[in-house]
């Protein structure tokens, strides 16, 4: 079973009111755990680092397993009879955190005082600390989707897009803490260039095995505080959505779209891509996101593309039809491919919004398949690991726009490359294969 991995030191009192409250104010309504982190941080600046690491770490922890947690302490609070004991809310989450604690590795015995406050007896801490512990009851794919802390009907979709032993490993990988990773901004520095200047900030990197302009942090830092960050030498980057930015395979000087550009993370690799140089065209329904585009790219020295905001289906003068060598649609989606970074998103999301999305995806490839040029590439993405939202989404769009073919990535990047990073076809980003958030991406080429 994947268990937390957390410090045997225990929190301090004052960082344990932080995790509960931290805790509770993203289950309210499931909310960004990044955000109220985020925010929580700022306003207790004199939390020492090492407290804000464990803060963090626990606060994921403790959403990531809240199926489990929960079940756990609804096993230690029951009576021989089965009746529950009745506790306050407030000691409902400080056991969770216990369980947590415990099943991290704290030794049982500096934790039964405390639990035996809790639950007002002397709970069994080492059948909470077993295998089987919650699970009781319990059969089939309910079973498993409670033993790794998923909704029942969320570990069924990834069964009927992977298969049963694969959905098992792909729910596993995402219960793990994803890797560091920034993208190197190659055109104001190199990859080796940047590893000696982070060295001499105290941060060790490596890279990336997959992109080949990416590192990963081995130094747990805040990278956004660097000053290698500041003089836009790197952009936080999972190495996934580094390798969908690099299907793109911009032409030299070429004239690009990114449609579903947001904060601009993909526009930006794809404008260090071009060397500055061409043409990139930013949309997205969010000027916000836009703005923050501008910055980012005005911090990188990058000034090859325009940012535009889209109102409604009415799109800017400069989205002329059939001008694009490149379009990339990267699609709103369930976000399902990037758990291990938002591990809250599993309780918020439902089958009915999931449902939702392959309709919106297709939407957006109609409307914007219109811009690519003949012989042009339309990329659609997503960082969903859901046949529905991928696959099935292409077949779709090919049987209404028949000018366009899929153009298999061994095409662009070679047989071997195209097959460790997807089927040959398609990009197919798996953590438990890539250690890589989830993506997919295709490639659609205009014949007509």
């Amino acid at each position: 079973m994947a268990e937390p991995s957390i410090s045997q030191r225990r929190l301090s009192p004052r960082a344990r009111a932080l995790v509960i409250e931290l805790a509770a104010e993203a289950r309210a309504e499931w909310g960004f755990a990044t955000d109220i982190l985020a925010r929580a941080f700022r306003e207790s600046r004199q939390l020492p680092s090492a407290d804000r690491r464990m803060v963090a770490e626990t606060v994921y922890g403790l959403l990531r397993w809240e199926r489990r947690l929960e079940a756990i302490v609804e096993e230690l609070l029951a009576s021989p009879r089965g009746r529950l004991r009745p506790v306050s809310d407030v000691a409902r989450q400080e056991l969770k955190l216990l369980v947590y604690e415990l099943r991290g590795g704290v030794p049982a015995e500096a934790l039964a005082a405390e639990a035996r406050r809790l639950a007002g007896r002397e709970p069994d801490l080492a059948a909470a600390a077993s295998e089987e512990a919650g699970l009781g009851g319990r059969h089939g794919h309910d079973r498993e989707a409670l033993r790794l802390s998923y909704p029942t009907w969320l570990f069924e979709r990834l069964v009927a897009s992977h298969g049963e032993v694969e959905a098992v490993r792909l729910a596993s990988a995402m219960n793990t803490r994803a890797p560091m990773c920034v993208r190197v901004n190659t055109f104001k520095t190199t990859r080796d260039a940047l590893v000696l200047s982070l060295a001499e900030e105290g941060v060790t990197a490596r890279r990336t095995l997959l992109s080949p302009v990416g590192l990963v942090f081995e130094t747990r830092v805040n990278a956004f505080g660097l000053p290698a960050f500041r003089d836009g030498l790197f952009e936080v980057m999972d190495e996934g959505s580094q390798l969908v930015a690099e299907a793109v395979a911009p032409p030299p000087r070429g004239r690009i779209a990114d449609v579903c550009a947001g904060a601009g993370g993909k526009t930006l690799a794809l404008a260090a891509t071009l060397e500055n140089q061409g043409r990139i065209l930013a949309l997205d329904a969010s000027g916000k996101k836009l703005e923050e585009l501008r910055r980012r790219a005005r911090r990188a020295g990058l000034s090859n593309l325009a940012a535009r905001e889209v109102k409604g289906a009415v799109l800017p003068p400069e989205a002329k039809l059939g001008a694009w060598e490149r379009v990339l649609v990267d699609a709103p989606c369930s976000g399902l491919g990037t758990l291990r970074r938002n591990p809250e998103a599993r309780w918020r999301l439902t089958a009915k919004t999931v449902d939702a999305y392959p309709a919106d995806q297709l939407s957006l490839l109609v409307t914007y398949a219109p811009l690519v040029a003949k012989g042009g590439r339309l990329i659609y993405a997503t960082c969903s690991v859901l046949r529905e939202e991928n696959e099935c989404v292409v077949e779709r769009f090919l049987r209404e726009r028949p000018d366009f073919e899929v153009m298999p990535l061994k095409e662009i990047w070679g047989k071997a490359r195209a097959t460790e990073l997807g089927d040959e076809t398609f990009l197919r980003l798996l953590p438990q294969v890539h250690d890589t958030d989830g993506f997919f991406a295709a490639v659609l080429r205009r014949v007509g």
